[in-house]
């Protein structure tokens, strides 16, 4: 059996910890929390205050017993680009040697600044491969994804971890954690037809979409619940603890988190009662604000493939159940969309675990899971 790793989410607002326990009678949860994070902690994707990020690591470990070092983590924001090339089909000796020449030709960072990871996603032993969602590419042609991202910002992840006493093992992109986790949860269906992954966190919305289990466009855009609370402070003059209190209480009714054994720290949504009238008005313009900027991106990779055709859209993330924002992205996009619950087939011992806990924060734990899923030293997933 694999080594498991922590899955580690550092996210914009909270840290998010997932370990599981994969074995021959399927994947069982051993422990799911979150710790929130000071405001400004993380901003795009870059740690402000490293000190900040690691106490909330440190008490988060400690709330969940968590004796696992080797762990796994994500980057996101602007400071990581991922861009899927198409090359002829080579070896893997000529592959490395025509990489730093792409890069150069495809990221806008300097080549000494940056860490580049790249892999084949459609390999073909027929020699072909596809030259965009769903239609057939050139003979002789394979698909490539490459990912740039920058030392300083690796870097910085890489030292909260340690200095929170755990070991790196594994770093991911964020986007790419969502699939891994809506692959465990979902199985064949997550492998069949074109689906939209929309992780929409607290700043930052991560997007995955994939044709047939492969990942074919993803970007990170600033869209994200934060702008949900700004809006409620600016309208009704309130503080941000206030405005978040009411955007909370207008969410999921059942998300009321709840602490227990196993569920680390959660912030309890609260009840509606006391909240103003105007609170779900300005709640449902935010999200279809919120659901114009998402379908803009969609629209954008809709315009070099305009064949594709989605056929459903998952939300997760902290910010999936915000009023008015499941109904607002499925009348723009006319197509279904449903929240993304990476437990849904993940065994879950209530008698250790707040079950409670666990199923009204499924969709915020969706990168926490794809990273738990990892190994150290595997090949990205």
């Amino acid at each position: 059996m694999a080594v498991e790793c922590v899955g580690l989410d550092i996210g914009s607002s909270a840290v998010k910890a997932v370990v599981l326990k994969l074995g021959r009678k399927g994947t069982r949860l051993v422990s799911f929390g979150i710790e929130p994070l000071p405001p400004q902690s993380i901003v795009d994707g870059m740690i402000m205050d490293q000190a900040a990020v690691v106490d909330a690591i440190v008490r988060l470990k400690s709330a969940l017993g968590i004796k696992i070092k080797a762990t796994a983590t994500a980057i996101s924001g602007h400071s990581v680009i991922v861009k899927k090339i198409q090359l002829s089909i080579m070896t893997a000796d000529e592959l490395a040697e025509r990489i730093p020449v792409e890069v150069e030709q495809h990221f806008p960072f300097k080549r000494d600044e940056v860490d580049i990871d790249y892999q084949i996603v459609k390999p073909s032993g027929a020699g072909s491969a596809s030259s965009g969602p769903g239609r057939p590419g050139p003979k002789g042609t394979m698909d490539v994804i490459l990912v740039a991202a920058k030392k300083e910002i690796i870097a910085d992840y890489m030292q909260v971890v340690r200095d929170a006493k755990l070991q790196p093992a594994v770093l991911d992109v964020a986007a790419f954690t969502i699939q891994n986790a809506f692959e465990a949860g979902y199985g064949e269906a997550a492998t069949q037809g074109n689906i939209g992954l929309f992780h929409v966190g607290h700043a930052l919305t991560h997007i995955n979409i994939i044709s047939n289990g492969v990942s074919v466009f993803a970007r990170d855009v600033t869209v994200g619940g934060a702008a949900f609370t700004e809006e409620l402070q600016r309208r009704l003059h309130v503080d941000f603890e206030a405005a978040e209190g009411f955007k909370l209480a207008l969410g999921d009714p059942e998300a009321q988190g709840g602490d227990g054994a196993g569920s680390g720290v959660g912030t309890s949504s609260g009840s509606a009662s006391g909240v103003p009238p105007a609170v779900a008005e300005i709640l449902n313009e935010a999200a279809e604000g919120a659901a114009a900027k998402l379908q803009r991106s969609l629209d954008f990779f809709l315009a070099s493939a305009p064949e594709f055709a989605l056929s459903k859209i998952y939300l997760s993330g902290g910010s999936a159940h915000v009023t008015g924002l499941v109904r607002a992205m499925a009348a723009r996009s006319k197509i279904p969309v449903e929240i993304l619950d990476p437990f849904r087939r993940t065994l879950i011992d209530t008698r250790r675990l707040d079950g409670q806990f666990v199923k009204h924060h499924a969709a915020e734990a969706a990168v926490a899971y794809g990273l738990a899923l990892r190994s150290p030293g595997d090949a990205a997933r």
